[in-house]
C-alpha cells in the first residue's frame, strides 16, 4: 500500500471577491509539482460563491466533469441546450468530449459551495454528453453511496463517466467502520473529508484533508464524529 497526504491547509488558495476557491491539484495560479493530479483525477475545486455569481460561459473539452453541490445550487447552461438547476443532495456529470461551453452561477440568496471534479477520459473526441440526478433520498446514514461510475459498470442509481472511475458520497455516525474494496488493482482512490474526523488506514484526517492510496486492493475508514467523505476511485495510469 502506498499513500499520500494532503492536509486541508496545503491546497492552493484564491479569492476573487465573488469566489473563494479552493484547489487540491494545480489550477489557475496555483502550481505544485507534487499535486498535478492523483492517477487520472486531474481536477478537486472546493469553491465558495456568492449570491448572484458564478463563472460566465467558457469552454471544456475531452474531459469528465462532476459538479457536487454542498450547499446552496447551481444554474447551469450549456451549448447542448440544458439549463438546469443543481441543489444539494443532486451530482451533475458533463462529458466535454469533443467541445462544449456552458456557465454556472450561483442563483441563490445563500452562498454556493461546491465541489468540482475532473477525471480524464478513457478517449478523446467523444460526443458531449449532461446528465444530473438527486441522490438525497439514497443517503442513508452510514452508508457510501455509489454516485458515479463507468457506464458499463452502474449501479441501478448511479451516472456514469467515460472512464473506469467510481465516486462514492457517504454520511457516516461516530464510530462506523467500513472497509471499501477497489474495483481493479490498477484503481487508486483518493479520500476527500467534507465534514468530520476519520481515521483512514492509520492516518487521521479532519475537514477537507485527503489521503490518495493506491497499491492496495481494499481500505478501511473509521469514523471518530459524525462525517462526511467522498471517495473518488480512479484508474492509476
Amino acid at each position: 500500500m502506498e499513500k499520500v497526504i494532503h492536509p486541508a491547509n496545503s491546497r492552493g488558495t484564491a479569492n476573487y471577491g465573488w469566489l473563494n476557491a479552493n484547489y487540491s491539484f494545480s489550477f489557475a495560479n496555483f502550481f505544485n509539482p507534487d499535486k498535478v493530479q492523483f492517477g487520472l483525477l486531474r481536477v478537486l475545486n472546493d469553491d465558495y460563491v456568492k449570491a448572484g455569481m458564478g463563472f460566465g460561459t467558457h469552454p471544456h473539452e475531452n474531459m469528465e466533469i462532476i459538479s457536487i453541490p454542498l450547499k446552496g445550487e447551481i444554474k447551469h447552461k450549456d451549448s447542448m441546450d440544458h439549463t438546469a438547476i443543481i441543489e444539494a443532495g443532486e451530482v451533475q456529470v458533463m462529458s466535454a468530449g469533443t467541445g462544449v461551453e456552458h456557465s454556472e452561477f450561483n442563483s441563490s440568496k445563500e452562498e454556493l459551495n461546491m465541489l468540482q471534479i475532473w477525471i480524464l477520459p478513457e478517449k478523446n473526441g467523444l460526443e458531449p454528453r449532461y446528465d444530473q440526478k438527486d441522490f438525497s433520498a439514497l443517503m442513508q446514514s452510514n452508508e457510501l453511496i455509489n454516485v458515479v461510475a463507468p457506464k458499463a459498470d452502474q449501479s441501478e442509481n448511479s451516472l456514469y463517466i467515460n472512464q473506469q472511475a467510481y465516486l462514492y458520497l457517504g454520511d457516516f455516525q461516530a464510530g462506523k467502520k467500513i472497509d471499501h474494496t477497489l474495483k481493479s488493482e490498477n484503481n487508486g482512490v483518493y479520500v476527500f473529508l467534507i465534514e468530520g474526523n476519520a481515521d483512514v488506514e492509520g492516518t487521521t484526517l479532519k475537514k477537507r484533508d485527503a489521503a490518495g492510496i493506491w497499491n492496495t486492493s481494499k481500505i478501511s475508514l473509521e469514523f471518530k464524529i459524525p462525517s462526511k467523505v467522498l471517495l473518488i476511485e480512479v484508474p492509476m495510469n
